[in-house]
């Protein structure tokens, strides 16, 4: 299978998708690259430092469904107890509404919660005055590397109120920031002490963490984006926000690391290794309830045949039902079939049409 992959990803790089990419493919672990690290650069490593953004989800869902299985936290345990900043929240009436219109809650916002992305907070996809006052705040997602620390992330997006009462919706991304943030509150080390625990050690993951060492920056390629003239470098290779030290806590922020470190991740996962068999299959069960799957809470068609399990998207309908994963907004995708075969490819171009094309390819591709 990673001979078919190789094709499919040699003809994207000839067709200028991205300069190059790093993937494996199959029941084993058979690594491959191809093409460059940046468009006139030399050939990309197979062993590169790739900024995995939002494939650190399934990673932060695996460690706190360690501390749950271990009995350090409960699912439906309010988080309010390590995160008393989010012991008043505060909800619309509906998404659009204006702020001032927000009232208390119903209830509190849970574990179960965030793992499932039914906390009230996350991306908005529409305009709204909540969307713009996040944008203000310096706390709606994107690209870019985190501008805030932990701390003040967390304060800013407590101020704001929720675009719905906990468990009643559906919004990407912010559940998971402060997940992390949670996991560095419970009494465990820091939020990198914690991973490093229940997920990095015993899968054998030695390249993951929050930054690069200084010492293996040469490993970490530049970003790109697609512009009007060809590709525009917007982040440094071997240099920039995720080289160390970092300037700030980024317990609420995302990892980097390679792809036999995910490879890693996905086999102790899949073999029951980091969670127990019955914790695994409910984290790559659907969770949430249709009533949640609001057409504009993600990106169009996504609820058509996928639903949401702890941290993981998971295929609910067609030929490819009970393959779960997810992807990276620069060029990251992952997922584990039914039959046990894994799937990773690395690259680091900003998601657009031409990179969402090549990610349906892929994942056509595991059905064959």
């Amino acid at each position: 299978m990673s001979n078919a992959l190789h094709e499919l990803l040699a003809r994207h790089v000839e067709a200028g998708t991205m300069p190059g990419a790093v993937g494996t493919f199959g029941a084993q672990y058979e690594p491959f690259s191809v093409g460059l690290d940046a468009p006139d650069g030399a050939p990309l490593e197979v062993d590169a430092i790739f900024r995995i953004q939002s494939m650190t989800k399934p990673i932060t869902a695996v460690a706190t469904l360690r501390l749950v299985q271990e009995g350090v936290i409960a699912l439906d345990d309010a988080v309010a107890t390590w995160l008393p900043e989010l012991a008043e929240p505060r909800v619309l009436p509906h998404p659009d509404a204006p702020l001032e219109d927000a009232q208390p809650a119903r209830g509190p916002i849970t574990v179960r919660h965030l793992l499932t992305n039914q906390s009230g907070y996350g991306m908005m996809t529409t305009d709204s005055p909540l969307k713009q006052a996040m944008i203000e705040a310096g706390v709606e997602a994107g690209s870019e590397p985190v501008a805030l620390s932990a701390q003040e992330w967390l304060d800013a997006l407590a101020s704001l109120p929720l675009a719905f009462d906990p468990g009643d919706g559906w919004r990407y991304h912010h559940s998971f920031g402060l997940l992390g943030i949670l996991l560095g509150r419970l009494g465990h080390g820091s939020t990198y002490d914690v991973l490093a625990e229940t997920v990095f050690t015993p899968a054998g993951m030695t390249d993951t963490e929050f930054t690069v060492p200084r010492d293996q920056a040469h490993r970490l390629p530049a970003v790109f984006q697609r512009g009007a003239e060809g590709f525009e470098q917007c982040e440094p290779a071997g240099a920039g926000f995720y080289v160390a030290p970092t300037p700030f806590d980024v317990s609420h922020s995302e990892l980097v690391s390679t792809l036999a470190d995910y490879h890693a991740f996905l086999s102790a996962l899949r073999d029951g290794r980091l969670i127990s068999p019955d914790f695994r299959d409910e984290l790559c069960r659907d969770q949430v309830h249709p009533a949640a799957k609001a057409p504009d809470s993600f990106f169009p068609g996504f609820w058509d045949s996928a639903g949401w399990g702890y941290g993981v998207s998971v295929v609910t309908h067609g030929p490819h039902r009970g393959r779960f994963g997810w992807s990276g907004g620069l060029g990251t995708d992952s997922f584990v079939e039914p039959d046990g075969r894994i799937c990773v490819v690395m690259t680091q171009v900003a998601m657009d049409e031409r990179v969402f094309a090549l990610l349906a390819e892929l994942r056509e591709l595991g059905g064959a």
